[in-house]
């Protein structure tokens, strides 16, 4: 079962908004074994809805379109699906009533005519509930199409994708197993991993798939099949992945789950009621957010401290001035004693602290752009490396990240 997904508004196309709803709507799909064949953003136009709904007919079997469906005089949406599916506007009652339900229940503002017109809709098209919006979703099906009109508003269509669009898929359409299987590695680029297994790689069968997809030190190697048999598509992959393990070695970090690292980490942490504090300076904050953006985080990360001048790393954490002195602010002993002085602070198990030179320019430091020293304090003491992570301020800081995470991993494991 094939499908194409449209989001519609200029904003998307300006760049004022990530279109994050595509992405959303292609994973969700895949889960239940409909492949997405094209993405479309388009303008929030009558006639480049028009020739995009045209473009999808009968090409697929699916079409999900998300925007232009609020109140204001903007949202054409409606309007070009009755011209489009030579259709006109009626008010539906239970759309009505779920409007008022919500203004009078959740929305302080008073409910003006512009809002009541949410409850007019296509007469062929199937209204999706919306638990949390005024503009329902709609199913229309015109030939061998179903379209499927969500709002763009992301925790809207979310709902209604989840809640009403993906149980009737599943009731209505006959679809395959699409397994996937991830495994994730750090420290070894794409060109050098497909070297060391090439042999393996060509020797899968043509109903199993395998992309290389590389970000910032980091490469995950998906294996996808496709097939009527859910059972025999997973002991498939599962072997797949025995064969190909010992060609990897040491680079692993994850396998299975799309989890990112500090997911994984994180779990770590839960799983052995371990804790972690964090020092940075270089990355500025950024191994915290990435931490504290997790549900939950609250059972093992402390806090963290971004001693972004080099007096802070001595009046924060207990950096020694003579240290800083003797071995400059860009260190592996700077390192080590912020991860030392964190920890302590914070009362935790491991701790990791960054210092370096994302550029542009050096700094209170003399190493050379792109140098950075990453510690990680444990139960049992500290180690610290030194690395070059390139000469782009923003690749440097990404890349000091997931090597924090990387190294800490690994020094969970071992406690």
């Amino acid at each position: 079962m094939n499908a194409k997904i449209i989001t519609i508004g200029d904003e998307i196309l300006i760049g004022q908004i990530v279109d994050t709803n595509a992405t959303y709507m292609a994973q969700e799909l895949n889960k239940i074994g409909v492949s997405v064949v094209e993405m479309l953003s388009i303008q929030d136009q009558a006639a480049a809805i028009l020739t995009a709904l045209e473009g999808a007919q009968n090409k697929v079997d699916l079409v999900l379109i998300t925007g232009g469906l609020g109140p204001t005089k903007d949202d054409i949406t409606k309007a070009t699906m009755c011209t489009y599916f030579e259709d006109h506007l009626e008010e539906n009652p239970v759309v009505l009533a779920h409007i008022k339900m919500l203004f009078e229940k959740y929305i302080s503002t008073k409910m003006n005519d512009s809002n009541l017109t949410q409850a007019l809709l296509p007469s062929k098209a199937i209204p999706l509930k919306n638990n949390y919006g005024t503009a329902p979703g709609m199913w229309v099906q015109k030939g061998q199409t179903v379209f499927v009109f969500m709002p763009g508003v992301p925790f809207e269509m979310k709902a209604i994708l989840s809640e009403s669009v993906l149980p009737k898929i599943v009731s209505d359409f006959k679809r395959p197993h699409i397994i996937h299987k991830t495994i994730q590695t750090y420290g070894v680029g794409e060109s050098a991993i497909a070297e060391d297994i090439s042999v393996w790689a060509d020797a899968l069968p043509p109903h199993i798939k395998l992309a290389y997809l590389p970000s910032l030190g980091k490469v995950r190697l998906r294996l996808s099949a496709v097939g009527s048999d859910k059972e025999i598509l997973e002991k498939e992959v599962n072997d797949q992945v025995q064969l190909l393990m010992p060609l990897l070695g040491e680079i692993v970090y994850g396998i299975e789950s799309e989890d990112i690292l500090e997911v994984i980490v994180a779990k770590l942490l839960t799983q052995k009621k371990r804790t972690l504090s964090v020092a940075e300076s270089c990355t500025g904050g950024k191994l915290a957010a990435a931490f504290t953006a997790i549900p939950g985080a609250s059972a093992y990360f402390k806090g963290g401290i971004v001693a972004y001048e080099t007096a802070q790393k001595s009046n924060l954490l207990g950096v020694s001035k003579s240290l800083i002195e003797q071995h400059s602010v860009v260190s592996k002993e700077v390192a080590s004693a912020m991860a030392l002085g964190v920890q302590k602070l914070m009362g935790s198990d491991f701790a990791i602290a960054t210092t370096g030179n994302a550029g542009p320019t050096k700094g209170d430091s003399e190493a050379p752009l792109g140098t950075v020293c990453i510690a990680i304090a444990h139960p049992k003491g500290v180690y610290s490396e030194i690395f070059s992570m390139g000469n782009h301020r923003e690749r440097i800081v990404q890349k000091t990240v997931n090597k924090a995470l990387a190294l800490l991993q690994k020094e969970i494991i071992k406690f």
